[in-house]
């Protein structure tokens, strides 16, 4: 998740365990702890594209971590607040909490975190919640900025509730995604099923800033098929599948290159490959695709947005993002709102892969 999401669950756990003792200082301190494991990036500089992309939400988000943080915190942090009677077990469940809950929130995307490091390279996500989510955070944000009114211990009945309040809509958000996503995934699998397609895997993920628009990547032989299911779609309503061969004998001859091995673990295996002038450009279709519209009615362009080119000759980093820039964001997400309420006539017009070095329109194919 975000680190403004990060920051404010953090200092709602810092509330829920030290609030009682140390007052508002305890939604400071549970803010600070609840980004830590975030902080994975300052090493950023130091690494190339290939290891920071193997290096975030890796040992930093493992339980392995957060155990022996929670032990080697507990004492100084009871000594620094010695005079409000903060024992180290207390001292010590908040650091674990406050940890926990990070990582936590961070298995709810389709990023993928590290939680069992070292003794697993396995990325967990639930795919439930996008990264950002507005719905999520701010229940638990205004919360925290109205018990910045209630300074007194007098008022601590009152603080606790507003806090009950906050983590009980956002917690309840969460518990409806699930719900959700059951629902869409449920759609999703009727589709296929009436199709009498068959699959070797699919996951769903919420779209962008909501969970009442649901994607879902399938792969099947040399293909990934995307589709769209909004809540409200009728049921009986066929889904618009957009399928992208993923081109396995591009990236063959460069298999066994740390980039590509790398990329390959990342994104789990749910990626497509096309020639690129100095190598293969990958992209990782999890995390979805941007569609900027021209004047032409019904053109749209698709640009993935976690995506890389792999360049074998060229000299130091030999893997560079080519995530695209947001463009129209505005009408974008104006497209989202329409595309949630059932409308599907120029979200789903006639997509092209100009953002895609090397793709040919030809090799796409829409089956609805």
């Amino acid at each position: 998740m975000d680190s403004i999401t990060q920051a404010t669950l953090g200092g709602a756990v810092g509330e829920a365990i030290l609030g009682k003792k140390i007052g508002n200082r305890a939604i400071i301190w549970g803010a600070l702890f609840g980004t830590i494991p975030d902080l994975d990036i300052i090493f950023s500089p130091l690494l190339d594209n290939t290891q920071n992309l193997a290096f975030h939400r890796g040992g930093s988000h493992s339980l392995l971590i957060m155990v022996i943080a929670s032990l080697a915190l507990a004492k100084p942090l009871s000594k620094l607040w010695k005079t409000e009677k903060v024992t180290p077990s207390r001292a010590g469940t908040f650091v674990f909490l406050a940890w926990f809950t990070h990582v936590l929130i961070d298995c709810f995307t389709v990023y993928g975190t590290s939680v069992l490091w070292p003794f697993s390279p396995a990325r967990i996500g639930f795919n439930n919640i996008f990264i950002i989510d507005p719905l999520y955070t701010v229940p638990l944000l205004t919360s925290l900025i109205w018990l910045a009114f209630y300074r007194s211990k007098k008022q601590q009945p009152k603080r606790t509730r507003i806090l009950n309040w906050g983590l009980g809509l956002s917690s309840g958000y969460v518990v409806l995604s699930f719900a959700l996503k059951f629902y869409a995934s449920h759609s999703f699998d009727a589709d296929l099923a009436h199709r009498s397609i068959k699959y070797n895997r699919r996951i769903e993920a919420p779209t962008a800033f909501n969970t009442l628009l649901w994607r879902s990547i399938v792969e099947r032989e040399d293909e990934i098929w995307v589709g769209y299911r909004s809540v409200f779609d009728i049921p009986s309503k066929p889904i618009r599948w957009t399928v992208y061969p993923r081109q396995k004998e591009i990236v063959a001859p460069f298999a066994n290159e740390r980039e590509v091995q790398t990329l390959d673990r990342f994104s789990q295996d749910w990626w497509i490959a096309r020639p690129h002038t100095q190598g293969i450009w990958i992209a990782d279709m999890r995390f979805g695709e941007t569609r900027i519209y021209d004047d032409k009615p019904g053109m749209v362009d698709s640009r993935f947005m976690f995506s890389w080119s792999f360049e074998p000759k060229r000299e130091g980093d030999r893997l560079n993002n080519t995530r695209p820039s947001v463009r129209n964001a505005k009408e974008t997400l104006k497209r989202i709102g329409h595309r949630i309420l059932g409308n599907t006539k120029q979200w789903e017009a006639n997509p092209r892969l100009a953002g895609m070095p090397g793709a040919l329109p030809e090799n796409l194919r829409v089956v609805e």
